[in-house]
């Protein structure tokens, strides 16, 4: 089983032996960092997220990097790595909505060869991915964004920090040279088994003027796509409630660069 922060790994084997052999793979030094390569966004499987809070990044990956402040302690931080993150495909990982906003793609890596597939078809079900056992994800992939592209992300927890998400959502906004959205994109995670893309809220978002809150456009039947459970930190109905005013809290976020709106 391939490590690196092991921030996902070793709480889920309290009080019991890992059952198989680890290999830590923290010290590749050629799966850690961001670059920009032929005009894709390069981010290597084991790039902390630390190193995502710090790195200068355009406009479009605020939202990424916001999401990176809120992944638990300064500490997990640290050590947890984007990679594992998607892999360990939790519901509330906080890298995931703002990541299908981008349309990112994984790389996966092994003996047998390399493969690349969007972010959307990897995560399949509740903690389930399409690795392959002898695969690794080795770097996260980002067109390069438009200019005037801009991103957020908001997150709904019982306390400001050191919290798993109740809720979360992602925004990822251009306009052109008028001032109208010309692409928008929607991501809700931690009210469906994998975060979800709401097209229908997406298209509606096209053409809206400057000056015009992006807000405004959000219903509830947007929030359809989604299905939340009842669990011991929110219930379905609260989920559903909530997820339309954090969706409109980081559009706007998105549109005008503020806080709480």
């Amino acid at each position: 089983m391939p490590i690196c922060g092991g921030t996902d790994v070793f709480p889920s084997h309290v009080g019991r032996p890992v059952g198989r052999a680890v290999v830590d793979v923290s010290a590749i030094s050629g799966l850690r960092g961001i670059s920009l390569q032929g005009g894709n966004y390069r981010i290597g499987g084991a790039t902390t997220w630390s190193d995502i809070r710090s790195t200068k990044l355009p406009s479009a990956f605020a939202g990424l990097q916001a999401a990176a402040r809120e992944v638990g302690s300064l500490q997990i931080q640290n050590r947890g790595t984007i990679a594992g993150n998607l892999c360990n495909a939790s519901p509330a990982a906080d890298g995931i909505p703002p990541l299908l906003t981008l349309d990112a793609n994984v790389e996966l890596q092994s003996a047998r060869g390399t493969r690349v597939l969007p972010l959307q078809e990897f995560i399949t079900g509740y903690r389930q991915t399409l690795r392959a056992p002898d695969e690794i994800l080795t770097a996260v992939l980002v067109k390069q964004p438009a200019d005037a592209c801009c991103s957020s992300f908001v997150k709904l927890g019982a306390r400001r920090y050191l919290v798993i998400s109740i809720l979360m959502a992602a925004a990822a906004l251009e306009r052109d040279s008028a001032g109208r959205i010309v692409h928008a994109a929607v991501a809700v995670g931690a009210a469906s088994p994998v975060a979800m893309r709401l097209p229908d809220l997406e298209r509606q978002l096209i053409g809206l003027p400057n000056g015009v809150a992006p807000s405004a456009v959000v219903r509830g039947k947007h929030m359809e796509p989604l299905s939340p459970i009842d669990d011991v930190r929110a219930t379905a109905s609260y989920r559903l409630e909530a997820a339309m005013a954090i969706t409109a809290q980081a559009l706007d976020q998105a549109a005008f660069g503020v806080g709480d709106v």
